[in-house]
């Protein structure tokens, strides 16, 4: 019998998407226009209850260009603090070219949020 006929859960765990990589799959689904909250992305990626550590995977994001990390915003849709994204700012104008208002650094969740069950 090889090693490969038999479950190893080490081999499991050494192909399993990284938590880090499943938050950026779910960021780059949100699309142009929308925004998603923490929280949202935490539940799409498998993790409910992990919204501060989708920020921190944000905040790590190696790929700026590929994942749209600008879409996240707070659970009230307040935009993302001045160390993100180049400052907030930069989140507001990168949101407004996409479509989406920002009245004083705030999205309107109930108008702009991603709803991709519906």
């Amino acid at each position: 019998m090889k090693r490969s006929d038999v479950y190893c859960e080490e081999d499991y765990f050494l192909r399993a998407p990284s938590f880090d990589t499943l938050v950026y799959r779910a960021v780059r689904e949100i699309p142009r226009g929308k925004v998603a909250t923490y929280g949202q992305i935490a539940r799409i990626a498998g993790h409910p209850g992990a919204a501060r550590a989708v920020g921190n995977a944000l905040h790590r994001n190696p790929d700026s260009s590929g994942t749209p990390c600008y879409r996240v915003v707070s659970a009230r849709g307040d935009l993302s603090g001045a160390f993100a994204f180049g400052g907030i700012g930069v989140q507001r104008d990168r949101l407004l070219a996409d479509g989406v208002e920002v009245v004083n650094y705030r999205v309107d969740l109930k108008r702009y949020q991603w709803r991709p069950d519906r």
